[in-house]
């Protein structure tokens, strides 16, 4: 089976990075190795991408102590949370679905991705993979957690079609956000996005650009958006916990006047939902931003 469907595979060409992907695409396996099995074990916060029973992409995210996430076995994980209620994909993953998910570890600027099929087990999820591969420290913020408080990670979401101004501040202040994307097929993504405060712009309150910067090659999410625009998007607000999930539609922009420093093309995502949660259980410290940045 090849690794990359046919709107990987153009961007790759049109990036002139084929050769690239071809070598690094070797990595992508559908067991879990022993070192990612250990890596998943340690972790306190995963993301999620999954579609809503309307087909909207959401990104979303749950977090627990060292353990919560781990390997049951080579093609299955474990996840002890699923989304609460008030959470876009609370409903989705109440029964069988396709979904991706990441692991980051900003105090040690690592993570993973893993793409499989989720079902409901007790509290949390079973999680059967197709695809799992680690990625590189690329833009991603060192800070370290400051507390864990479970009762404080469940409150009530505010929802709107726009991002009000204050939530706009909050978009342009991001060093950091999470991207959910699906290929053709419906398979999900999750994927991370790093850079210095105000790499997200807000253009509108319902439209928002942002730079691809040169990762692995592989361009599993700009493939995904080629084929399939929905999108989702996951802003974490690090001292508070609080959250921003958007859902839309992403856009690939061309043109060399829209890439901002150190891009490689430029992405427009119009937004057709927020959901607002503002504390949240996991609180992390002050950024220190990667030094790789643009």
């Amino acid at each position: 089976m090849e690794p990359f469907h046919a709107g990987e595979v153009a961007v790759q060409r049109r990036m002139g990075q084929a050769h690239i992907a071809e070598r690094v695409g070797r990595m992508i396996r559908p067991e879990i190795p022993a070192a990612a099995a250990d890596f998943l074990a340690e972790q306190r916060m995963v993301v999620l991408a999954a579609a809503d029973a309307t087909g909207r992409l959401w990104a979303s995210e749950l977090v627990g102590p060292p353990g919560f996430v781990h390997a049951l076995d080579d093609r299955t994980i474990v996840v002890g949370a699923r989304p609460a209620a008030a959470d876009p994909l609370y409903e989705t993953l109440t029964r069988h679905a396709r979904v991706g998910m990441i692991a980051l570890q900003p105090q040690r600027r690592r993570r993973m991705r893993v793409n499989g099929r989720a079902t409901p087990e007790g509290a949390g999820l079973r999680l059967v993979t197709d695809q799992v591969y680690s990625n590189c420290p690329k833009y991603i913020s060192r800070r370290n957690i400051e507390s864990y408080t479970p009762e404080a990670g469940a409150p009530a979401a505010r929802r709107s079609g726009e991002l009000d101004p204050g939530q706009q501040a909050a978009v342009a202040a991001a060093d950091t956000f999470f991207v959910a994307t699906a290929d053709a097929d419906g398979n999900a993504d999750a994927s991370h996005r790093g850079g210095n405060p105000g790499f997200l712009q807000v253009l509108s309150p319902t439209r928002l650009r942002w730079p691809d910067y040169r990762g692995n090659s592989m361009f599993m999410t700009l493939g995904n958006i080629e084929v399939n625009p929905p999108c989702g998007i996951l802003i974490p607000d690090w001292p508070t916990g609080a959250t921003l999930q958007l859902t839309g539609t992403a856009e690939l922009i061309w043109a060399p006047e829209t890439f901002a420093t150190g891009a490689q093309c430029s992405l427009d995502f119009t937004i057709e939902e927020v959901v607002e949660r503002r504390q949240g259980a996991l609180r992390w410290g002050a950024a220190e931003l990667s030094p790789v940045n643009p």
